[in-house]
């Protein structure tokens, strides 16, 4: 070779995209071999990047993989490490960082292409650290020439200057001569005009923005007034949170559209904290859906997320019984309690005179304790945070300030009283023993050790309310802080309470906002992760955890639909049609889905009723089923001796009639017979699939007649073990077990090792040995099934009569699957 291959490459990823790299070079009088051996060294170091990716991500078509990570010569992504390195960020949690942000930025465009507009979505975990992720991506994207970056930043003015803030200590402070900044934490975007010189300068340039019509017209008319330069200024237009406002019901993303239009080299980051994201139930509802591709942040570590009060999602279990549920953080309020804490009619709100119930008054007093206990262990964060959400009215929030003021006031003069003391003492106790502290690495505090730091908590104890009427402000301090804040849509949105603990909520107006809530209490916990407690409605919790393990399912189908490279379109469709998605969406503010499908999907039934009739209903239903399947199927394996039979080929009628005779628990949105009913036929007209089943009992081995089941005439099993989840409940005659259906129990029918498999590779063999047949597994479950473990969350099942569970697993749709 003539010339230095070596010395070459750098120029040539510095020139522009592969295609119109290679025609370039040829102008430089390089021999054809030459610039072969630069597309193939580009080639190897792009597949490289792709290979140790270490998140998921669907690239657009034609797009080929530019950035391999940060190099020498780098500035902005350098001064951003430093200070991270600085402020004792973890080496795995750097690490972490620096891949995930090369991932994302590897997915936009070289900015040196002459045009481009691309849409893209990052999925993150709650209070993750999503802005110091998007720092990342924008410090690597100014490295390699984007030099516009709008960061769009909710819709209220506390939450932009948490944003403003952060962003300008972790990009513009290490180098203030480099950069430009239309925006302050103090001040919006309010004369941009006057900015316009500053486009010239080369240098980037940084505008965090809320999600404001006002503000985004001025920013539209300050790009069409410099449109003559923005072809040399390559622009990335982030979005903190872009499922706010949603894409149906307001103004605002067709004037994010209206700036990428305006921007001739664009791309637009939306990111997300759930996969509940309206851009992905909505896709035809606004041009800012990702077409071009998705990526979801690997969990962080030391990271709690919805396990902490939940345990682990449905899907995910080996043994049932042996399953994490969570911690016991969730105090329930009585409904008589709620009429205490906000007005029924709306009219009544003016005269509206709160009192504090009893379990407002325990949440605060343990607050407080927390707090005191905070300062014993002097570790993590130093401010404490308790939010309380009791009404959207601003009238209503702010009542509350005086009797809260009472109580602290109140509070301080007992300390004194050896009687309230001891009640303090016990409230205390309780509280420590039904969540080990050595589950995190702690010491409990033992109440003679915070009592003395009390006093002090309480004298410099902030009650406050922050809501649209309010000018509360909440920045980073160097001291600390104890603050109760009660307030409305701000709190729930992406707003950043440091030190929370504890929450007290009996308001959300749909399963969406209660999403919202949810959100603040995942995240990290250093030192403190023993010590939250949330108080809300029964109704509320039980939101709480269907979303959540709806959430887990949705996120691991998008993981999913990395490996088996869907395109974000059809993923869009998916996630759309996920029979889950008819609970959470009934209530959310967008439209509910317009179809379900049940391909690929493993469906159990966990929710029953405990009365006698509905369970004998039931257990006939099964019997009869049995019967059926043990005359018509093609070859019966049983295998007693582990408590488990087999029937092979069973015709789809055996199965339609036991779906439209076993009664499932109306709150089962996502095993509604009519449904999956629906959903079978049409497989079978359109695509001649699941005509055959495979129909199983999965049991226990058992010779004692006390402890078995009997189906039919020599088809006896053991009963299982199902407790159910301890949660106070004011329903009576009802049961949740949570799960049902181990992740082993769907590969029964499958030929091979069975017990090594994972869920992917389940997934993987259920399509080359079963891909038109579906699988119904009948599980007999104990009436009484006390729980086989100590733990707290679980108690006997207590039914009057034994209990029939479904779980069905659905083969993936060779084609376009049909929908119901």
């Amino acid at each position: 070779m003539s010339k230095d291959i070596d010395a070459l490459y750098e120029t040539f990823r510095l020139v522009l995209e592969l295609s119109q790299a290679t025609a370039r070079l040829e102008q430089f009088s390089l021999e054809p071999a030459e610039i072969d051996d630069l597309c193939e060294r580009h080639a190897r170091c792009a597949a490289r990047d792709a290979h140790h990716a270490p998140v998921p991500a669907q690239p657009y078509p034609g797009h080929t993989t530019w950035y391999a990570g940060p190099r020498d010569g780098d500035v902005y992504w350098p001064a951003l490490l430093r200070q991270l390195e600085g402020a004792a960020f973890a080496n795995e949690a750097l690490t972490g960082l620096d891949d995930a942000s090369s991932r994302i930025v590897a997915n936009l465009h070289h900015p040196k292409e002459p045009t481009f507009s691309a849409r893209g979505l990052v999925l993150t975990y709650p209070q993750s650290g999503a802005i110091t992720n998007i720092a990342a991506v924008v410090s690597k994207a100014a490295d390699r020439g984007y030099r516009i970056f709008i960061v769009l930043a909710g819709i209220h003015n506390v939450f932009r200057e948490q944003v403003n803030q952060r962003l300008t200590r972790q990009l513009v402070q290490p180098h203030p001569d480099r950069w430009v900044e239309l925006t302050t934490s103090q001040q919006e975007y309010t004369s941009p005009l006057n900015a316009l010189p500053s486009l010239g300068s080369g240098m980037p340039m940084l505008c965090v923005v809320k999600k404001n019509a006002t503000v985004l017209g001025k920013l539209a008319r300050w790009l069409a007034q410099a449109s003559s330069l923005l072809h040399e200024y390559p622009a990335l237009i982030v979005d903190v949170d872009a499922d706010l406002p949603s894409a149906a019901s307001t103004n605002i993303n067709p004037r994010i559209s209206n700036i990428l239009h305006t921007l001739p080299r664009s791309a637009y980051l939306a990111y997300t904290s759930s996969p509940l994201t309206s851009l992905l139930l909505e896709p035809g509802a606004t041009d800012l859906f990702p077409k071009d591709f998705i990526v979801a942040l690997p969990r962080p570590p030391h990271y709690t997320g919805t396990e902490i009060l939940f345990g682990h999602g449905t899907s995910e279990q080996d043994d049932p019984e042996q399953d994490d549920d969570g911690y016991d953080m969730i105090r329930l309020i009585p409904d008589q309690d709620i009429s205490d804490l906000r007005p029924a009619p709306r009219e009544a709100v003016t005269d509206f005179n709160p009192s504090l119930p009893a379990t407002l008054r325990q949440a605060v007093e343990y607050f407080w304790m927390v707090a005191a206990a905070r300062t014993v262990r002097a570790s993590g964060t130093r401010h404490n945070t308790m939010l309380i959400h009791t009404s959207n009215n601003a009238t209503v929030q702010a009542s509350f300030l005086a009797p809260l003021k009472a109580l602290r006031d109140d509070m301080a003069e007992r300390l004194g009283s050896p009687d309230y003391l001891a009640y303090l003492r016990r409230s205390w106790q309780q509280e420590i023993q039904r969540v080990p502290a050595a589950d995190f690495g702690q010491q409990p505090v033992d109440f003679d050790e915070l009592i003395a730091y009390l006093p002090t908590v309480l004298q410099h104890c902030h009650i406050l309310t922050n809501n649209s009427s309010s000018n509360t402000r909440f920045e980073k301090s160097p001291y600390s802080a104890t603050i109760v804040v009660g307030g409305g849509t701000p709190l729930t949105r992406g707003l950043f309470l440091e030190g929370l603990s504890v929450g007290y909520f009996v308001t959300a107006s749909s399963a969406y906002d209660t999403l919202q809530q949810m959100e603040h209490w995942f995240g990290f916990r250093p030192g403190y992760g023993d010590l939250p407690r949330i108080w809300m409605s029964e109704q509320l919790s039980a939101w709480w955890r269907e979303i959540a393990d709806t959430q887990i399912e949705l996120r691991q189908q998008l993981e999913r639909a990395a490996i088996e490279n869907i395109s974000p379109l059809n993923l869009a469709v998916q996630i759309r049609s996920h029979p889950k998605l008819r609970t959470v969406t009934a209530a959310k503010r967008h439209q509910s889905p317009s179809s379900v499908s049940y391909g690929a999907k493993r469906v159990q039934t966990h929710y029953f009723h405990t009365n006698a009739s509905w369970l004998r209903a039931n257990l006939e239903a099964a019997r009869s089923l049995v019967a059926t399947a043990a005359d018509q199927a093609t070859h019966t394996e049983a295998r007693p001796e582990l408590g488990r039979y087999l029937f092979r080929n069973v015709p789809s009628d055996a199965v339609i009639n036991f779906l439209a005779t076993y009664q499932f628990h109306e709150k089962s949105a996502d095993t509604d017979p009519s449904l999956l009913i629906d959903y079978i036929r049409k497989r079978i007209t359109v695509a001649d699939s699941l005509r055959q089943w495979n129909v199983a009992i999965i049991g226990k081995p058992s010779t004692h007649p006390g402890e078995t089941l009997t189906f039919a005439e020599n088809i006896t099993v053991g009963r299982i073990i199902r407790s159910r989840l301890n949660v106070a409940s004011q329903q009576p005659d009802f049961a949740d077990i949570k799960t049902l259906m181990s992740a082993r129990d769907a590969a029964i029918d499958l030929a091979g090792d069975i017990n090594n498999l994972n869920e992917q590779t389940m997934r993987a063999a259920r399509r080359q040995q079963l891909p038109h047949t579906g699988l119904l597994a009948l599980y007999p479950i104990d009436k009484t099934s006390a729980p086989v473990s100590a733990k707290t969350h679980r108690a006997p099942l207590n039914a009057e009569e034994h209990v029939i569970g479904v779980g069905l697993v659905f083969p993936h749709p060779t084609t376009t699957d049909s929908t119901v």
